[in-house]
């Protein structure tokens, strides 16, 4: 069988929520197009209430949509649910697990309820994956809040999805389990899993993704490979230690300044106007004497805020 192109593909996608006595209408996806490639890591942003929930709750099958198009791995959700929901595995942001279960038991009732025969069920293979095999016996109730979190991954896994979405993961697990969480889910995608991912950590969505789309008040505002994504913003900083350190920032005709904690002082210019010479003659001009300096260019969290900021949001995020 030829394996599809996309993932996920979404047309059109519109979910409106009818208006109340207390309530007006409220417009959670305004015409959502996303086309999510096969195999990839791929990046799903906005602020809280921009949509991206809505959107992961519709092809859960937990949301209905009001219009539009959705195919997950070739499978429309309206013509064929059950097959495109058996086709994505769904890691909630609430952790959800019965605190009387084990996790064997967790993932037992879960591989049952995705009919998975008995005999190809996998388990301890996915607890030992992801650092619960020494816990398989213990009651959910006794783990902490990051190794329930890691027991959520193996439950959206028992079914071996080739799509695996993860809603915010990383929320409250420290830092070596956070670093194991992913260890595992870069395995899965090297092994053909496509990972679609939520996250407020920006740096983390810069680091691990291919493909990053930002939704804003229910909109696509940008969608674009992850080094691409990066190259919008033309504004690029010069960080400068002084000899003497600084009580204030300097005034330099044309640049924006900002005094640092250290002392020294940043100067953010942009590439298509000015270069670092013409920084550097701005702060000679004004007689200052430069220690150390150096260059630090834009990140993800500079693109996002430039798209999404100015704009508050109308979308729910259900």
């Amino acid at each position: 069988m030829q394996l599809p192109e996309y993932a996920i593909e979404a047309k059109g996608l519109v979910k409106t929520y009818a208006a109340t006595k207390t309530t007006p209408q409220m417009h959670a996806l305004r015409g959502i197009d996303l086309a999510i490639p096969r195999g990839s890591i791929f990046g799903l942003l906005g602020p809280n209430g921009a949509g991206k929930s809505t959107f992961i709750n519709i092809l859960a099958g937990l949301c209905r949509k009001t219009s539009g198009q959705v195919k997950i791995w070739d499978r429309d959700i309206d013509e064929r649910p059950r097959d495109a929901r058996a086709a994505i595995g769904v890691v909630p942001q609430e952790i959800s697990a019965d605190p009387f279960f084990t996790p064997r038991e967790s993932l037992e009732v879960a591989a049952g309820m995705y009919a998975v025969p008995a005999k190809e069920r996998r388990t301890m293979e996915l607890l030992n994956a992801l650092g619960l095999g020494d816990k398989a016996g213990a009651y959910v109730r006794q783990l902490s809040g990051g190794m329930k979190r890691r027991l959520m991954v193996a439950k959206a896994m028992v079914h071996n999805p080739p799509v695996l979405i993860l809603d915010e993961p990383t929320a409250g697990v420290d830092v070596e389990l956070r670093k194991q969480l992913w260890n595992y889910v870069l395995e899965l995608n090297r092994k053909g899993v496509t990972i679609v991912l939520t996250t407020h950590y920006l740096e983390e969505a810069q680091e691990l993704c291919d493909q990053i789309a930002i939704i804003n008040r229910g909109q696509v505002v940008a969608c674009e490979p992850t080094t691409t994504l990066l190259r919008r913003m033309d504004t690029r900083q010069v960080l400068v230690t002084p000899e003497e350190p600084m009580t204030e920032a300097p005034a330099l005709a044309g640049f924006e300044t900002r005094l640092l904690p250290s002392g020294g002082f940043s100067v953010t210019y942009r590439t298509g106007q000015s270069t670092v010479e013409q920084v550097l003659a701005a702060i000679r001009a004004a007689g200052l004497h430069i220690k150390d300096i150096s260059t630090e260019d834009p990140d993800l969290e500079d693109v996002f805020v430039s798209l999404t900021y100015a704009a508050a949001p109308e979308a729910v995020d259900i």
